[in-house]
């Protein structure tokens, strides 16, 4: 199977999209802190992953799909776990990471 460059360059642009909410996401668990998280900022991120996503779906596109589903759910994660009650927030992150804080 031969790339081409925009193959490759929209395989780059899937990893790194879909790995940079990671780092955030896991910190969330393991600090339970979200205090310095903008909550209009990841509603904004959020509903563009939403939107690109359906747009993928009207195109038909599996990577536009998969990339940003990806994407909304870890955004998705990030904002739930900063609009969420600090027992319910400690809950959810003792649920995913047992031995945190």
């Amino acid at each position: 199977m031969e790339l081409d460059a925009a193959t490759i360059v929209g395989y780059l642009a899937m990893v790194a999209s879909t790995t940079s909410f990671a780092p955030q996401a896991w910190k969330i668990i393991k600090s339970r802190e979200t205090h310095a998280i903008s909550a209009g900022m990841y509603a904004v991120t959020v509903t563009g992953f939403a939107l690109w996503t359906g747009y993928g779906v009207l195109l038909g596109q599996w990577p536009l799909i998969i990339t940003n589903s990806i994407c909304f759910a870890l955004a998705g994660f990030i904002l739930m776990m900063k609009l969420l009650p600090r027992r319910q927030k400690e809950k959810v992150a003792e649920a995913l990471d047992p031995h945190a804080k």
